[in-house]
Formats: C-alpha cells, sequence, structure tokens
C-alpha cells in the first residue's frame, strides 16, 4: 500500500503523499485502479536505501540517549509501543509527564484537516512541542573559508546566516560556519507535523515567530532549524489540493519523472505514455511542463519544430537540446556529437582510476589501469587496492595509502623519463569526495596525503575527468552515465547485473555484513565490476580520440534536417 491509509470513513495523508507524483497519489486511492493495482517488492536499491535510513536513524537515537543519560528518566523518553495506538497512547502520556526529549513519537489522527504522522523526535521549546526529523542525507555545507561577508546594505557572496542548535539543548543560535541545503521534502514533512502537534494541542500558543522545526541530518553533529511558520498558508493550500486527487475530485495525468523508477504504477503509466506520444518522455518534468504551457504536448510536435519556434518565455534548458530529444528518440540515436571534434587530453603514461565506496561508511576499494603508449611491451594490467575489513575501519586508510603512493610514484617516474602523465575517471565527484575525505579522516597517519597536496592534484592538469568531456562533446539523450555511453563506444560489462545498487549488496556479503561469514565469490565479482568500470573509461576516451567516433551524427545535423528526413538508425552506432 501506499502513505495513504485507507479506511471506511476517511482516507488522511500522511507526509509523502504531499510531495512528488500527484497521479500515482490518484492512483492509489482510485477505486477504478483497485483491482489492477500491482503487488510488486521495493527494489534491491529501495531496500537498501530504507535499511540505510533505519540505521542512521538508530544511531542518532543511540547518540541522543547517551547525551542525556544523566538527567532525569522522564527528560528524554523513548517510545516503543508495538501497534500505533500504543505509541500515540505512550507519545501522548510522555507529553503529558512534560518530557522535554519524546523519541519515536506517533501523533493522534486529524479527522478534521485528515493527516496524519509520526516523528523522530519531538522537542520541547519551552512554549510547546516541535517536531524534528532524522533524515538520511546532508542537510547543510560548510561555509567556504575566507567567503565573504554580506554588507551593511545586505549584497554580498556569503549565503543568508541560518540558525541551528546543538544535539544537547534545543538552542537556535546564528551558524554563520553552515548554510542550508534546502529539501522540499524535507519543508513538507516539518510543515505536516506541526499541523498535527497544533491539531493535537501539544504545539503551544505561538507567537508569530516562534513557528520552527529541526532536520538532524546524515553529518548528525547539529539541528538545522526550519522556520514553518510563513509556509502555513501555502502549506494548508497543498493538503486541500491533494485532499481532491484523493477523493478524485481533481484529475491527474501521467508524466514522466525521476520518481517513476521505482514507481509500482509505472508499466501502466508508461504504456499510457508511449500512446500519447508525451513529450515527457524525452524531456525532464520541468521542461515537459515548459512544453505543455507552450501547446507543445507530444514528442512528435517537439521533433517538427526547429530551434527558431523557442517560446518567448522559455527558461528552462535548451530548446535546441529538447528538439533533438524528439528527433533522437524517433530515429533511435544514442549519442550525437555537439560538433566535429570531441577532444579529450591525452598523455604517454595515462591512469584509470574508479573508487567503490559502502554508502557514507567509507571508499574501501581504488582501481587502476595503467597503459604507457610510448611502450607497448608494456603490460595494461589492472591493480586494485583494496581493504575486506568491514567499513568504517582505519584498514581504508592504508589502502588509500597505498594508492595514492602508487599512482605519484607512476607520475614521478614518467616526469623523470619525460613523459606526459594523466589520470582519468568518470564523473570526478564522488572520486573527488573521497580523496578529500579520506585526507581528512586519516589526517597524520603513515602515507596520508595532506589535505593540501590533495587539492593541487584536483585542481591539476593531470587529474582528468571523462564525464565533463562527455558533457561537453556529446548530446545524449538517454544520459550521460558510464554504462549508458560506453557501450556506444563498445564496450560490454561482463557481469549483466554490474551497478551501483548492486554493489552495495554485493558488498555487505563480501565482507559478512550483520554477522554472516564473508563470501571470496562476491569478493571477486566486486573486483571483476571494479576493473570493469576502469576498463569502459579507457575504451570511452581512446574511442572518442579516434576516428569511429566521426561515424555519430552531429548536433548541427540533427537540428538541421527536418525531422521527416532524419531516417532511423542514421549514424547511430
Amino acid at each position: 500500500m501506499s502513505a495513504v491509509t485507507r479506511n471506511a470513513a476517511t482516507v488522511l495523508l500522511a507526509a509523502r503523499d504531499l510531495s512528488g507524483c500527484a497521479h500515482r497519489l490518484a492512483l492509489d486511492n482510485s477505486p477504478a485502479a483497485s483491482g489492477e493495482r500491482p503487488v510488486a517488492d521495493d527494489s534491491a536499491e529501495v531496500v537498501r536505501r530504507k535499511e540505510a535510513a533505519a540505521l542512521h536513524r538508530s544511531q542518532v537515537r543511540e547518540v541522543l540517549r547517551s547525551i542525556h543519560s544523566d538527567e532525569s528518566s522522564a527528560a528524554f523518553v523513548v517510545v516503543n509501543g508495538g501497534t500505533r495506538e500504543v505509541r500515540v497512547s505512550q507519545t501522548l502520556a510522555a507529553a503529558q509527564r512534560g518530557a522535554r526529549w519524546i523519541w519515536n513519537a506517533a501523533l493522534p489522527d486529524d479527522p478534521l484537516d485528515r493527516r496524519r504522522g509520526h516523528c523522530e523526535l519531538l522537542v520541547h521549546d519551552g512554549v510547546g512541542y516541535i517536531p524534528v526529523i532524522v533524515v538520511n542525507h546532508r542537510v547543510t555545507r560548510p561555509v567556504p573559508t575566507g567567503a565573504r561577508k554580506p554588507v551593511a546594505d545586505g549584497s554580498g557572496e556569503t549565503p543568508r546566516t541560518i540558525l541551528t542548535s546543538p544535539l544537547w539543548s534545543w538552542l537556535p543560535m546564528p551558524d554563520a560556519t553552515r548554510t542550508l541545503r534546502p529539501n522540499r521534502r524535507d519543508q513538507q514533512r516539518v510543515q505536516h507535523l506541526t499541523e498535527l502537534l497544533v491539531a493535537a494541542g501539544l504545539s503551544g500558543e505561538r507567537g508569530a515567530r516562534q513557528w520552527h522545526a529541526g532536520v538532524i541530518g546524515m553529518d548528525a553533529d547539529c539541528i538545522a532549524v526550519l522556520d514553518v511558520g510563513s509556509l502555513r498558508p501555502q502549506f494548508a493550500r497543498l493538503t486541500y489540493e491533494r485532499l481532491a486527487v484523493v477523493d478524485q475530485l481533481a484529475s491527474t495525468q501521467p508524466s514522466r519523472i525521476s520518481e517513476c523508477r521505482d514507481c509500482r504504477w509505472w508499466p501502466r503509466c508508461e504504456a499510457d505514455l508511449k500512446a500519447r506520444d508525451d513529450v515527457s518522455l524525452v524531456v525532464n518534468g520541468m521542461v515537459a511542463e515548459s512544453l505543455r504551457a507552450s501547446g507543445i504536448t507530444t514528442v512528435a510536435g517537439l521533433a517538427q519544430l526547429s530551434v527558431d519556434d523557442e517560446p518567448a518565455q522559455w527558461g528552462n534548458g535548451s530548446f535546441p537540446d529538447a528538439i533533438a530529444a524528439a528527433r533522437c528518440y524517433q530515429t533511435g540515436d544514442r549519442l550525437v556529437r555537439r560538433s566535429v571534434a570531441t577532444p579529450i587530453a591525452r598523455a604517454d603514461v595515462e591512469v584509470d582510476v574508479d573508487m567503490e565506496s559502502y554508502g557514507e561508511d567509507g571508499a574501501y576499494l581504488w582501481g587502476t589501469l595503467l597503459t604507457d603508449r610510448t611502450d607497448t611491451s608494456r603490460p595494461v594490467v589492472y591493480r586494485p587496492f583494496v581493504t575486506w575489513r568491514p567499513l568504517p575501519t582505519t584498514a581504508e586508510a592504508r589502502s588509500f595509502a597505498a594508492f595514492w603512493e602508487w599512482l605519484h610514484e607512476e607520475m614521478a617516474d614518467a616526469r623523470a623519463h619525460g613523459k606526459t602523465f594523466a589520470a582519468y575517471c568518470y564523473s570526478e565527484q564522488a572520486e573527488n569526495r573521497w580523496l578529500r575525505g579520506s585526507a581528512h579522516r586519516f589526517a597524520g597517519m603513515p602515507g596520508i596525503p595532506a589535505s593540501h597536496e590533495v587539492e593541487d592534484f584536483i585542481a591539476s592538469p593531470h587529474w582528468v575527468d571523462v564525464f565533463a568531456a562527455v558533457s561537453s562533446n556529446f548530446f545524449c539523450p538517454n544520459g550521460k552515465g558510464l554504462k549508458r555511453v560506453a557501450p556506444i563506444a563498445g564496450f560490454q560489462w561482463r557481469d549483466e547485473e554490474a551497478g551501483g545498487a548492486a554493489s552495495m549488496d554485493w558488498y555487505a556479503t563480501a565482507v559478512g555484513l550483520g554477522g554472516a561469514a564473508p563470501d571470496d565469490a562476491q569478493r571477486v565479482r566486486l573486483l571483476q565490476y571494479n576493473e570493469d568500470d576502469v576498463r569502459a573509461t579507457k575504451v570511452l576516451r581512446e574511442w572518442m580520440d579516434g576516428d569511429a567516433v566521426g561515424q555519430l551524427p552531429t548536433m548541427r545535423d540533427v537540428l538541421r534536417r527536418p525531422a521527416a528526413e532524419h531516417i532511423p538508425g542514421e549514424g547511430g552506432d
């Protein structure tokens, strides 16, 4: 079932129902669709995300319990009841006793405004209770050192100072060291919980500036404070709009968005979208909305346009790219050159790098593949730097230090022999994060570089992001992920299940998380997957620098010829 709960009298909205796809909400509650409601298990990736979130919440609970362990038992109360009714009763009893912190709170249903919900933490701020949710993503980011401070007239480059509170007490204070990472779902959930507290009589009588809520994020080092008062009217309208969808009083239609990947209704919606030739099949949600607002509703209609037909109020990405996406959808072209040449940096000695991490716990594997273009007798050998001790572990420091030392020895050796050197990765964001993170977390340990050394390497021409080169050189209608693009260059992964989500499950089995015996077969599988990733990166970038790439159509070709003349498969693969 969805987050919406049915009974004979009414349907109550949970926080999840206020964000995301309105059509999903309509289908979940449509009597006409009840007979065809798909019964599908969560995907492996969804299961892993849920398990990671549950683990994070339990870790935060234990941190808070430890912080408040020297206080009276009534100060920090953990609700442990099994059924929802029991947990609601325990929550209300704890509030009646004056508990300052209530963990795992279940709030009474609000039949008037048709809401229900639970909250990881209720905190009494001296007026009444406020909601604090615990999420498994980052909610703040550090303000860069040396950033300009706001000047008197309100200008300046530093973001507006936010409020944060320590974990040991509710003490919201301006925090100039961080900036907020806005998250719409988080905001809507705390708004939802605030209204439930009001309905239950637990929020207290508040002034206009006293409506606050909190979020504890992945780092769990503070409570980010959110304003909920100014958004209450807007949130009330959203609630009534969603109730109209639930009650089948507002019509909805499917539109392809990122949420569709994990939605059990997607097979039905995909068939509907294809039957209507809906424009969202080829562009993202915001672009699709803009196109529909301009009267462009189908892929065929978009494909027939020219760049001169750009709507007057267009402001969502590249209109030529939208046209190209529609034409590629019709022809089957998977990659289009943005210009005749597709330059990518090359060197005499080249090292392809791919890192594997396990969630937020660390990077357990740095895989490398060295190619010496000046010495064909030197074998191209995959070399992994890995630890199989379950993360987090200081053994990670040793494998990272060994990787860093080897990489820089090869760089120095190339320089000593008058050769140029470059190391390549595909989408440097992940690698850079763990390069920096490893230097920071293991600072002072043997072989660990200083943070400035890592920053110098990342900023140097020796570190090349192949993803950035693909983004600059190609239009990719089906996505720019390595597993989308490398097959066009002729590379295939040996394991059909290879992917980031699958590798998480393989790792858990490989190291024996949860007390199971480690599985050597899964270790071999992970090494093979990592090796294929570095080989895919090498094949892709070498293909970009070769003659075969010239067989692809260019954007100029795709946009210049009328769609009717764009022959399916022409120049495609």
